[in-house]
């Protein structure tokens, strides 16, 4: 199936010119000289008095060799909901359009279809938490644009099977908008791989998990120059801010850092699944490739309660599609998982 961008994207975002901001126009020049008297900026240096780099290059730089990509197919947002947003302002007409999602999952990807109007068609993931392929291209018309997969999946933890990937990405002309924020924690290689096979394939990351800077708000989209191109018609002139762009590059080059506290998470996980598997009150823990762990219990809103009262927030996902009783744990500090299974041993 031929994807053609032209045919998803809004009319109205097809024929508009983008906000030229101060720093855009100078962009391509060496500015260590020059004097800037030009976006009405207070003067005195106190290294964020002047607007940011509107395309955050040197951060786009970084990613764009780390990852094997062209900086032409990034754009950064403040945090992943930003960039989602975009995609839907940018592809999805409202009133008119639909989106597809399949619960249990982000819950975001609902929230937002129903701020920018656009109905989303849910399709149950199967029992084992995995995309049923044949019943989602059903339920595609030609008024789908978006197919939002997550995986390794919020809140099952598990990653969805090459094959149905692939199936969809090959029989749907629209978008498939794969959520990787926890990619870091997972065996499996990114699809930042297949960029350039799929031009109708789009990847958001984030730094606010296994790199740990939930606090600046930085999202990353990884997709074509074609889709990036449209994108950036419509995002605002400084989406991303100074600091977020300084501290994003400082913690980017940390990579050792990184890796260290990556390979803590998933010891302090593999340590919580045994723990898990010999409580009393736990009746099955799902595989997970994520920083949690979920886990289906006898009655997931007292043992929820019981944590409470023990000062351990855990989140309570009883009330969403296929995962009644169950209980999404994140994984901790060695210091804190220690007190989580000191207390789950003593419950009763």
């Amino acid at each position: 199936m031929k994807f053609d961008i032209n045919t998803i994207t809004r009319e109205n975002v097809k024929s508009l010119k983008p906000y030229s901001s101060a720093r855009d126009e100078f962009e391509d020049f060496d500015t260590a000289e020059m004097i800037f008297l030009d976006a009405n900026e207070n003067p005195f240096q106190n290294g964020v008095n002047r607007y940011p780099d509107p395309q955050q290059n040197s951060v786009k730089a970084i990613l764009a060799k780390n990852n094997l990509v062209k900086q032409n197919q990034i754009l950064l947002g403040n945090g992943s909901d930003e960039v989602l947003d975009l995609l839907f302002r940018a592809f999805c007409e409202p009133n008119k359009d639909n989106i597809i999602s399949l619960p249990p999952t982000y819950g975001m990807y609902g929230v937002l279809a129903n701020i920018n109007a656009v109905e989303n068609r849910e399709v149950l993931l199967s029992t084992d938490f995995q995309p049923q392929v044949e019943k989602i291209l059903e339920a595609v018309e030609e008024n789908t644009k978006i197919i939002f997969l997550c995986s390794p999946n919020n809140p099952t933890g598990n990653s969805f099977s090459d094959e149905s990937v692939v199936k969809l990405l090959q029989n749907f002309n629209g978008l498939i908008v794969i959520d990787e924020a926890y990619i870091d924690f997972s065996d499996k290689e990114s699809w930042l791989t297949e960029i350039d096979e799929y031009p109708n394939l789009v990847i958001t990351q984030t730094l606010s998990k296994a790199y740990g800077l939930a606090g600046i708000r930085l999202g990353i989209c990884y997709a074509s120059e074609a889709v990036i191109s449209v994108l950036n018609k419509i995002k605002p002139p400084y989406n991303v801010n100074e600091l977020t762009q300084q501290r994003a590059k400082e913690r980017l080059k940390d990579s050792d850092k990184i890796k260290q506290e990556i390979a803590s998470i998933i010891e302090q996980r593999e340590e919580l699944l045994k723990v898990l598997l010999e409580v009393s009150f736990v009746e099955k823990v799902y595989p997970t490739e994520a920083n949690f762990i979920l886990a289906k219990v006898d009655d997931a809103n007292k043992r929820y309660d019981q944590l409470i009262e023990k000062g351990i927030v855990i989140r309570n996902r009883t009330t969403q599609p296929l995962c009644e009783n169950c209980l999404r744990f994140t994984i901790g500090t060695k210091e804190e998982n220690a007190v989580v299974i000191r207390e789950l041993k003593l419950l009763k």
